[in-house]
């Protein structure tokens, strides 16, 4: 067998070739230092539609990110043509770190978790009162991901011509949550989308609900300049909404500064990423009083060591906290529908 040396010079020496066709793998990745900064609006079957400086740009994620994908309202690092004309096409090369996170699973037995909204400041759970009736377990879930996720939750009322808001009302207010009622003549007006523009100036928003509560239709009458698709109608027979959002998408706020990130009606809104011993978190009042708590407690109502119980009767936080904060511990152990 013939062997040449490091640096042969034979005119005879064979240089096998690359069969895949492209270049050798390497570990030096490349800095891109000329890289410009922008915004994930959308994200369609691998093109994420991008906002740099003002410019609606269409990118690809790079090969060097691997798997890391990035969604709606990541911060985004991008090379290539950035002009934004027709036809372009931009790469994404890096994703910035985030500061909150909104998560779902397909359901409570799914081990994999999908990333809805990235930096959204304020999670917007919109729920009809009637036509379809509301599901307090489906807002718990959502309070559940918002509290873990680090946004701020926000209940919107919609169809309060149909049905008084009073009784869903009760289980949410040792919560604090701040909510807003809203009837269709309020939204043909234009009174119910200035007063929900009131709780998100400033603030990015995602809006979750199910199918047929009236989302998209508050999202139109929020920024009507970029109405979305054309709202469904609620089933007669099953009593659900049929999906008419299909993707996520990041809309400026008309008006003000901030901006509404409309998500796909979901029907489910699955846990199983969730780690209970950080929904406590959502709770100041009460995070204090686990410090007695033993090992591994998870302060749910069936564990008799639970500090909580002794914290309230000792007048330290209100027992209706410590009732809600157990409910949506065990919200995961429930269905939706119950």
């Amino acid at each position: 067998m013939r062997r040449y040396g490091k640096n042969p010079d034979e005119d005879d020496v064979r240089i096998r070739p690359n069969r895949k066709g492209n270049r050798p793998r390497t570990s030096i990745r490349p800095k891109h230092e000329d890289a410009e900064e922008g915004m994930v609006l959308t994200v369609d079957r691998g093109r994420l539609t991008c906002l740099v400086d003002g410019r609606t740009i269409v990118a690809m994620k790079a090969r060097e990110l691997g798997r890391k994908a990035a969604v709606v309202g990541d911060r985004v690092s991008l090379v290539g043509d950035l002009s934004g004309d027709k036809d372009t096409l931009a790469r994404i090369v890096r994703i910035g770190e985030r500061r909150s996170v909104l998560r779902r699973t397909a359901d409570d037995d799914d081990p994999f978790e999908r990333v809805v909204v990235a930096n959204a400041d304020q999670l917007a759970i919109v729920t009809a009162l009637a036509d379809p009736e509301p599901r307090p377990r489906m807002i718990d879930r959502c309070l559940v991901a918002a509290y873990d996720g680090g946004l701020s939750p926000l209940l919107v009322l919609t169809k309060s011509d149909l049905a008084p808001p009073d009784k869903l009302l009760e289980a949410y207010t040792p919560l604090g949550v701040p909510f807003v009622v809203t009837s269709r003549e309020e939204l043909e007006s234009g009174e119910a989308a200035e007063r929900v523009r009131e709780q998100l100036a400033d603030r990015i928003t995602a809006f979750v609900g199910h199918s047929g509560v009236g989302k998209t239709t508050l999202v139109n009458a929020l920024v009507p300049e970029d109405r979305r698709r054309t709202t469904g109608v609620v089933n007669a027979v099953t009593g659900r909404g049929r999906h008419t959002t299909t993707s996520a998408l990041a809309l400026p706020l008309s008006g003000r500064r901030g901006w509404v990130i409309d998500t796909p009606g979901v029907r489910s809104f699955g846990l199983n990423h969730i780690d209970p011993s950080r929904v406590i978190h959502a709770f100041p009042d009460l995070e204090p009083g686990t410090g007695d708590c033993p090992r591994g407690c998870t302060h749910e109502g069936n564990q008799p060591e639970c500090a909580l119980d002794a914290w309230v009767a000792d007048g330290h936080a209100d027992p209706a906290r410590l009732d809600s904060l157990r409910r949506l511990l065990s919200t995961r152990e429930r269905r939706e529908g119950d």
